[in-house]
Order: structure tokens, then C-alpha cells, then sequence
């Protein structure tokens, strides 16, 4: 917090025209950093916010009444220049007369991907029953390894040598590679 008493204009220094607002920086700043934290995505964006709100109530120090209600103004000022900046935000679209046209991606060939996938269940099904379990366990339905090894009643790095060694079958499979 030492960045936010630290003038960054000497001509801008006037530090001890407001000694109260430094003290209130200083007893408060850790708190109003955790505020704006908050409110951004990004460390950088929240000490940023924070000096832009805490500048907004320097400049408005002798207007405020009520030095008790400083954290509320201060939150205030970091929610509304939140908004300010998020309503201002860079906007990449631009109207145009055309659109322009669309990259396609070439589709497969729907009767090729049928054969992939009866290629990869018929070396699935080559494998050793207790690979060929925990391959469609992991893979097909997506448990994680020690809810295969749970279910299997095996250990987790059983479930990981083996799926491992399956899928060293799978990737030598030569019908396999042949429909890929």
C-alpha cells in the first residue's frame, strides 16, 4: 500500500494538506484493496481501481461531512468506477456493408467417422478383460482413477499401469492406425 502515499507528481504532493486521508489510507487501505479485489479479475485492475477511487476522494475530501461514513463513499467511488470502466470497455465489432466470409472447417465423412469409431471398439474389445474395464471406465465413463480403483477393487496405481499398457495396445493397434 505504500504505492498509493507515494506522490507520483511533485507538484501533485500535498500529502500534508490532508493528513487525516493519509492516516485513513494507510488504517484502511488493506481492507479497501480486499474491496476491490473483489470487484476485478486481476490483482493489477484492483490496485489500479483503488487509486483511481481513492484519487476521487482526495479530491473530495473537504466536501465529505461525515468522516465516519469514509468506507461507504470510498466502496462507493470503487463501484462506480468499476462501471464507468465496464461500460467503456473496447468493443472489436464494427458494422459493416458484407459479412465476411466464414472459414469452414471441412466436415468428415460421416461414413468414415462410423468406421473410426467400430475400428476403436473392436481393438477395445481385443484387450484383456480387466484393461478393456478400466479403458471404458476412464475413458468411456469418465470416472476418475480412484473411482475405477474403488469399483475394481484394485489399488489406483493398478488402474494407472494398466490403463497405461492398454493404451500402448490401442495406439499399435495396426487396424487402428489404418482407419485413422
Amino acid at each position: 500500500m505504500t504505492a498509493l502515499t507515494t506522490p507520483v507528481c511533485t507538484s501533485a504532493s500535498t500529502a500534508a494538506v490532508y493528513p487525516s486521508f493519509s492516516s485513513y489510507v494507510r488504517a484502511r487501505g488493506t481492507a479497501l484493496q480486499r474491496t476491490a479485489r473483489s470487484l476485478t479479475s486481476n490483482p493489477c485492475d484492483a490496485e489500479d481501481l483503488l487509486q483511481t477511487a481513492l484519487t476521487k476522494t482526495y479530491l473530495a475530501w473537504d466536501r465529505i461531512e461525515d468522516h465516519r461514513a469514509l468506507d461507504g463513499y470510498v466502496r462507493r467511488a470503487l463501484v462506480n468506477t468499476r462501471t464507468s470502466q465496464w461500460r467503456k470497455r473496447k468493443v472489436d465489432e464494427f458494422p459493416c456493408e458484407e459479412l465476411p466470409e466464414r472459414e469452414e472447417t471441412p466436415a468428415g465423412d460421416p461414413a468414415e467417422q462410423q468406421a473410426l469409431r467400430d475400428a476403436m471398439w473392436r481393438a477395445v474389445h481385443r484387450l484383456p478383460a480387466r484393461q478393456r474395464a478400466m479403458v471404458v471406465l476412464r475413458y468411456y465413463e469418465d470416472m476418475t482413477e480412484v473411482q475405477t480403483a474403488e469399483l475394481l477393487g484394485v489399488s489406483v496405481g493398478t488402474v494407472k499401469s494398466a490403463v497405461s499398457r492398454a493404451l500402448g495396445k490401442l495406439r499399435e493397434d495396426p487396424e487402428l492406425a489404418a482407419a485413422a
